[in-house]
C-alpha cells in the first residue's frame, strides 16, 4: 500500500494525490502536506493583500467588490472563498464561490481569513 495519509476530516484510507494537495474521495475533503506548502513557497511566493504568505488549501476573503466580466454578478467584499489553489499567469488564485461558480482570481483582492 502507498505512504499517503488517512484524511483528517472523515479518516479514510482511500486517499489520492492532486498536485500539491491530497483528496478523499469519500467527503471531499482536500488538503496540503506541510512538505509541499514549504516546497511551493521556495519557488516563489504568492501573499495576499497584507502580505501574508498563500498556500493551496487556504480560505481567504475578497477585499473589494469585484465585478465579474460577461455577466451582472458581483463577488462582495467579505465573500469567504474555501480552499484555494495556486496556479500561475496574472491571475494567481483558481477557485469556486458559492452562488458564482468557478473563478480567478488576483491575489492583491484577497486576504488570508
Amino acid at each position: 500500500m502507498s505512504a499517503l495519509p488517512k484524511c483528517p476530516a472523515c479518516g479514510s484510507e482511500y486517499t489520492y494525490q492532486d498536485g500539491n494537495l491530497f483528496i478523499c474521495p469519500e467527503c471531499a475533503h482536500e488538503w496540503s502536506q506541510v512538505a509541499n506548502a514549504t516546497e511551493q513557497s521556495d519557488q516563489g511566493d504568492i501573499r495576499d493583500a497584507n502580505g501574508n504568505v498563500l498556500i493551496d488549501g487556504d480560505t481567504v476573503t475578497v477585499i473589494k467588490d469585484l465585478k465579474v466580466k460577461g455577466s451582472s454578478l458581483v463577488v462582495k467584499v467579505g465573500t469567504k472563498v474555501k480552499n484555494i489553489r495556486l496556479v500561475d499567469g496574472d491571475h494567481d488564485i483558481d477557485c469556486k464561490i458559492d452562488g458564482i461558480g468557478p473563478m480567478k482570481l488576483k491575489s492583491e483582492f484577497v486576504k488570508k481569513a
